[in-house]
């Protein structure tokens, strides 16, 4: 089984070449994908247009606004790659390669069979634009990210008064799932251990609702509790809802929350 990090897969996965640099990461490349946080997906769009091959496709899987996918199309233009947006529509781990993935741009048709051939059987073609793939991405994560923010907000805060078990009887009854306290466990851990990345697509969030002329209350405060989560992580990893919020409780004493 592979590692989980790069530099330690590559000893154990086979036909995998280590690259001196970006450049020569993309030299022969048909394809190559470009997965980086958000705040360096202009940066990784630069390091490597200048490099690669005629008619190869740079396909961005990167969580920004689509003004940001825009500006990444147009560096890798002025080369001579192709440029495929996708934004991906739900969480990777649990549908990996099948995860549903939408395609825009003028280039997404001709990347489409390469991307099912690759084994991403959730690839389609969402727009001929660069844009609206990146859009609904947005839209999506203002609500997904905003329910981790929420719902970490206000479990703290129910532990604090004692109350949290009457708060997740209360939502069970109010919004049915499986398992309130399973869901509420999964979306603090996750905004712990990923909060820093979340609160870099959230400033995108906040990029694109501001080009929709509206002001980013919302997602600018889910950016502000996604990154405060961060610090956090360290205590991520608790077996229950209960003992993630005593442990987050414990290192905020003192503080506010």
């Amino acid at each position: 089984m592979c590692s989980s990090q790069p530099s330690q897969a590559i000893a154990h996965c086979g036909k995998v070449r280590t690259a001196r640099d970006a450049q020569d990461a993309v030299h022969a490349a048909n394809v190559i994908i470009c997965a980086v946080t958000a705040e360096q997906t202009l940066a990784a769009a630069r390091a490597i247009a200048p490099s690669l091959p005629p008619d190869s496709y740079f396909v961005d899987l990167n969580s920004v606004s689509p003004g940001v996918k825009q500006q990444a199309a147009r560096i890798v233009h002025a080369g001579q790659g192709r440029y495929v947006e996708a934004a991906v529509m739900s969480a990777f781990p649990a549908k990996r390669l099948a995860v549903p993935m939408y395609l825009g741009g003028p280039h997404a048709a001709g990347f489409l069979g390469i991307a099912q051939a690759l084994g991403f059987t959730g690839a389609v073609v969402f727009a001929d634009q660069i844009g609206p793939a990146a859009a609904a991405k947005m839209c999506r994560s203002i609500i997904i990210k905003g329910m981790e923010a929420l719902i970490l907000e206000s479990m703290l805060t129910a532990r604090h008064y004692s109350v949290d078990q009457f708060v997740l009887e209360s939502l069970a009854d109010l919004l049915p799932a499986p398992d309130w306290p399973a869901l509420s466990h999964y979306m603090i851990s996750r905004a712990m251990l990923h909060g820093r990345r979340r609160s870099e697509e959230m400033n995108e969030a906040c990029r694109t609702v501001k080009a929709a002329q509206l002001v980013p209350i919302m997602s600018s405060a889910i950016a502000q509790r996604q990154a405060w989560a961060a610090e956090h992580s360290m205590v991520a990893k608790q077996d229950t809802l209960q003992q993630l919020l005593d442990a987050v409780r414990q290192r905020i004493a003192g503080t506010q929350v």
